[in-house]
């Protein structure tokens, strides 16, 4: 008998509104509330509202935070010396495999705070003790189950906040992007999922429903999981459990940029692994060339060998189905490449990411 599905606080606000509801890594969420393509659009052009409260915010703290995120992370926490900067980075085992990724909000060197993806919470917060008795570290890993998190992203989604909130403008209208304010009612965040300018708000899970229909009122757009993974993939960012999991090292996923070397003393775990090891492929996006949409998995003919799809879908800003791929060494953007697309083999051309980039495409050839 499988396990019954959890619900944020913002479920009831969900249904009543006609939204779809599906399984997402256990949890019951909006896929859409209507029109996915028009929910994609609102996020381009204007403003939209995403439930993300699946995600678990997780508070470390105590007097070996920094030495314990040192060891835990393939990033360089030391990059956060300013309280609210932020750090995306991936916790990797010790083969080298991605266990999750997540962000990292710095805002004393003994409280920081992580947000992890929603599929993955329970096995890292296990991981994240574990390493934290190996090494004997005096920290207390704190799952906050009580908070709620919302992300409002789209070019008017700052200014429909501050309508919504004008309280919080002073504080937050000076946000760097990957920063935050912690207010004393909520944690505003300058982050997203998107590409797209915004923030991603955290506040007491029994103020969320409130947020929300406060945000509605202000005219953004509640918006489901399936404009998230259109918008996602325009911007170039990758999905935990399709694009890396436990068996893919950072490199293997286009997320070297996460991973930093530069200190030879901070042995983080995995950091052997990946210095030992020899990616045989690369990960680019792919744009088709005819009609057709590429899905997860579907093998990639090139000229170097067969590689394979991790991410697909129909692109509402381009118009044409764009993807991420594992190809061989030596594949490069503007490469010719054929997509199997259910026994057709259907041409396409390897592209740089994004492919879209604030809200315009970005040119590829």
């Amino acid at each position: 008998m499988s396990a019954a599905l959890q619900h944020t606080p913002l479920a009831a606000v969900h249904v009543a509104a006609g939204a779809r509801m599906v399984d997402f890594g256990g949890w019951e969420m909006p896929v859409n509330y209507g029109s996915q393509i028009e929910e994609h659009h609102a996020v381009r052009r204007d403003a939209g509202i995403f439930d993300v409260s699946h995600m678990l915010n997780v508070d470390v703290s105590g007097p070996d935070s920094k030495a314990f995120l040192l060891k835990l992370v393939a990033n360089d926490v030391t990059k956060l010396n300013q309280a609210g900067r932020a750090l995306y980075s991936c916790m990797l085992n010790p083969q080298g495999g991605v266990i999750d990724d997540l962000i990292i909000y710095f805002f004393t060197d003994t409280q920081w705070r992580l947000v992890v993806n929603a599929g993955t919470a329970e096995k890292d917060i296990a991981w994240m003790r574990r390493v934290v008795a190996t090494g004997k570290f005096d920290v207390t890993i704190a799952p906050r189950r009580d908070l709620a998190m919302v992300a409002v992203q789209g070019p008017q989604a700052r200014a429909r906040v501050w309508a919504a909130r004008p309280a919080w403008r002073a504080a937050t209208e000076s946000l760097i992007p990957f920063s935050a304010a912690n207010l004393p009612d909520a944690m505003v965040a300058r982050t997203g999922y998107t590409g797209e300018d915004g923030f991603e708000i955290v506040v007491p899970a029994e103020q969320v429903t409130t947020l929300w229909n406060d945000l509605v009122a202000q005219q953004v757009q509640p918006c489901g999981l399936g404009a998230r993974d259109t918008l996602r993939l325009e911007a170039g960012m990758n999905l935990y459990g399709q694009d890396m999991d436990e068996l893919i090292h950072p490199n293997q996923a286009g997320l070297t940029w996460t991973v930093s070397l530069k200190d030879p003393a901070r042995q983080f775990i995995g950091r052997q692994a990946l210095e030992q090891f020899a990616d045989p492929k690369v990960f680019v996006g792919v744009k088709l060339l005819d009609r057709g949409v590429m899905r997860a998995h579907m093998a990639v003919r090139t000229a170097n060998g067969l590689g394979e799809v991790t991410s697909g879908t129909m692109s509402p800003t381009l118009g044409y189905s764009i993807g991420f791929a594992r190809l061989p060494v030596g594949i490069k953007p503007g490469d010719a490449v054929e997509i199997d697309i259910r026994g057709k083999w259907v041409p396409a051309e390897v592209c740089k990411l994004p492919f879209v980039r604030n809200g315009q495409p970005v040119q590829h050839s």
